[in-house]
């Protein structure tokens, strides 16, 4: 993997689930135009063309340990894919993200922190703003699988 560190990461998991959080890992998933295959959404607002898949920070995980959010497995915040190395400060709506070699996903918009998330710690959504993930269009699919490279790909 080339690039600086903050433009490069890793996949640590894929996520399914049937709808609010927690999502679950999964050893693989197909993601196609609207999302990753099997997985559900419960509200209208959570899934469709432009917020397909759901990225969320490792590293932002470790700051809500650290706040004393329990969150230890994957898929806690409803996210499809847990990234760590990838510095999500840097990233913006319209970056375009090359997950291996195939999967290419266009950020789509800061993820909007919900009352859903409220049933993890009672400091939600308030406490994850800043940190809550991004939700992406599929450019073009392909498989996801924990340990695939994740980078930014050139404009």
């Amino acid at each position: 993997m080339s690039g600086s560190s903050d433009r490069a990461g890793i996949v640590r998991a894929v996520c399914l689930g049937p709808g609010g959080v927690p999502k679950f890992p999964v050893p693989e998933a197909e993601c196609v135009a609207l999302g990753l295959v099997g997985d559900k959404h419960r509200f209208r607002l959570h899934g469709g063309l432009e917020r397909a898949v759901c990225l969320f920070s490792a590293e932002d995980y470790d700051a809500l340990r650290r706040d004393g959010v329990a969150c230890e497995a994957p898929g806690s915040f409803g996210e499809n894919l847990l990234l760590e190395g990838l510095d999500f400060a840097t990233l913006s709506p319209d970056d375009r993200l090359l997950v291996g070699d195939e999967v290419v996903l266009a950020i789509h918009d800061v993820r909007e922190p919900c009352n859903t998330l409220r049933a993890i710690d009672k400091r939600f959504p308030d406490l994850m703003l800043g940190r809550s993930g991004f939700v992406c269009r599929v450019e073009h699919g392909g498989k996801l699988r924990p340990g695939m490279a994740v980078r930014v790909a050139a404009p």
